[in-house]
């Protein structure tokens, strides 16, 4: 297996990148540690302090202020699970900081063979397949750099894209169909 890339290697692509950053995300429950003690205030109904978030609003603010683009595709189910209405409520901060994320109904995704797993593309030459351990723990990534794997999730990338609907949009459609 490819060497896992993490912790400041990993933040590094995020501050390395040239153009544009894109994720697909299909897992309905994501075990990172910064995020055990909001996710757990979120289900008792608490707002959660979002100071764990800081860092990553501070990188993507910073990214994209410099005009590059960070845009990702969530993959939702109807409902969705705990974990996804958890980052809906992180939506909002996400795109205050420049992000623009996405959403794609499960079934669709499906239908238009998307994989099955997590994954990043760096500036459409470099994509890093994310890695899970026990509890749904982020190991990192691994990185590819082969023309035709990285074209290849290219097509997905904008299959998804093309497919996906905004955060408003979608939170304007499950809002209204409750």
């Amino acid at each position: 297996m490819a060497e896992i890339v993490s912790g400041d290697a990993f933040s590094d692509l995020f501050r390395n990148f040239e153009h544009t950053a894109w994720r697909l995300e299909v897992r309905t429950a994501y075990g990172v540690a910064n995020e055990d003690d909001p996710y757990r205030q979120f289900l008792a109904g608490e707002e959660p302090d979002t100071e764990w978030f800081g860092p990553w609003l501070r990188l993507m603010e910073e990214q994209t202020g410099l005009g590059k683009r960070v845009e990702r595709v969530r993959l939702i189910d109807d409902p969705p699970s705990d974990y996804l209405r958890f980052e809906l409520w992180g939506t909002p901060f996400n795109q205050s900081a420049g992000e623009d994320i996405r959403y794609l109904d499960r079934r669709k995704a499906q239908a238009l063979s998307l994989p099955g797993y997590d994954f990043w593309l760096f500036d459409s030459t470099l994509l890093a397949r994310l890695q899970f351990g026990e509890n749904d723990r982020f190991l990192g990534v691994t990185l590819d750099r082969d023309p035709a794997e990285v074209v290849r999730h290219c097509y997905w990338r904008d299959a998804a894209w093309h497919h996906a609907e905004s955060f408003a949009d979608y939170m304007e459609r499950t809002t209204a169909a409750a």
